[in-house]
């Protein structure tokens, strides 16, 4: 649980740097499965998570997608969106399940 709380604490601070503004195939809102179902906002130029919105670049790589911090205090930090199918996807330890566009 300490793990799964500091996760959901530090992803609005991982999620952002250099890329492309468009969230391409990860667009849309994304909850967490599991004990904190958080939900992740990725919309152009920018996500939103528990009301925190960062400036992102994303850059599609295969089977994930990167997204970098632009500003804050994760400014050129990157966390990898490994997406499993079009509505599943894996970060930070936690699995997400797309819920809208």
């Amino acid at each position: 649980m300490t793990r799964t709380l500091a996760t959901a604490l530090l992803l609005p601070a991982a999620l952002v740097g250099c890329g492309d503004s468009s969230p391409g195939r990860i667009q849309g809102t994304w909850q967490a499965q599991g004990v904190m179902p958080m939900k992740v906002v990725f919309r152009e130029g920018e996500t939103e998570t528990m009301g925190l919105i960062e400036e992102v670049g994303y850059s599609d790589q295969g089977d994930a997608v990167l997204i970098t911090y632009k500003d804050g205090m994760m400014k050129g930090s990157s966390v990898r969106w490994r997406m499993l199918d079009e509505e599943t996807a894996q970060a930070l330890g936690l699995t997400y399940k797309k819920v809208s566009n």
